[in-house]
């Protein structure tokens, strides 16, 4: 499972997601998938952007959980 820490990145600073489609241009609906973790999959320059504006690593937006079914 892949965990997207956006949410916590925005709280941090204090952003609601109008601010971060506002300062990034990134469409509201994208930044809104991944704030609730509902995203199925995320455009590569979408990750750029993110980073490049918090300036963080891929590591720090997004982990990688193993899930209970992965160990079996």
């Amino acid at each position: 499972m892949i965990k997207c820490h956006l949410s916590r990145l925005m709280g941090e600073r204090k952003l609601k997601i109008s601010d971060l489609v506002r300062e990034t241009n990134i469409n509201r609906g994208s930044i809104t998938r991944l704030y609730h973790e509902k995203a199925n999959r995320v455009d590569l320059d979408l990750v750029d952007t993110l980073c490049r504006y918090f300036k963080c690593e891929i590591g720090d937006l997004f982990e990688f959980i193993e899930s209970e079914e992965d160990e079996e």
